[in-house]
């Protein structure tokens, strides 16, 4: 595990922070390292979800033949291939 160097800061009410306190107080946990955990799940749960993706049958079919289709002619793409990327330069 990485040692914590940086620090996030955020304003809650009252009630937020007791609501917080409670729960992290049954789990036997400090609010920062509850806070932490949960957004740190909830944040690898939002960058899967945007990764990864179900298909139906006929959505995995309509997919794969487009996947294997000849590939048509498009010079945006020629060109976009053909320049040297900046680090090149």
């Amino acid at each position: 595990m990485s040692v914590a160097t940086e620090v996030i800061n955020v304003r809650i009410s009252a009630e937020q922070k007791a609501i917080i306190d409670s729960a992290a107080q049954l789990l036997g946990k400090s609010r920062t390292a509850f806070i932490l955990d949960l957004a740190v799940r909830h944040a690898e749960d939002v960058l899967a979800e945007k990764a990864h993706f179900q298909l139906s049958m006929e959505q995995w079919d309509a997919f794969t033949t487009m996947l294997d289709a000849p590939v048509r002619p498009n010079s945006a793409l020629v060109r976009l291939l053909n320049t040297p990327a900046p680090w090149d330069k």
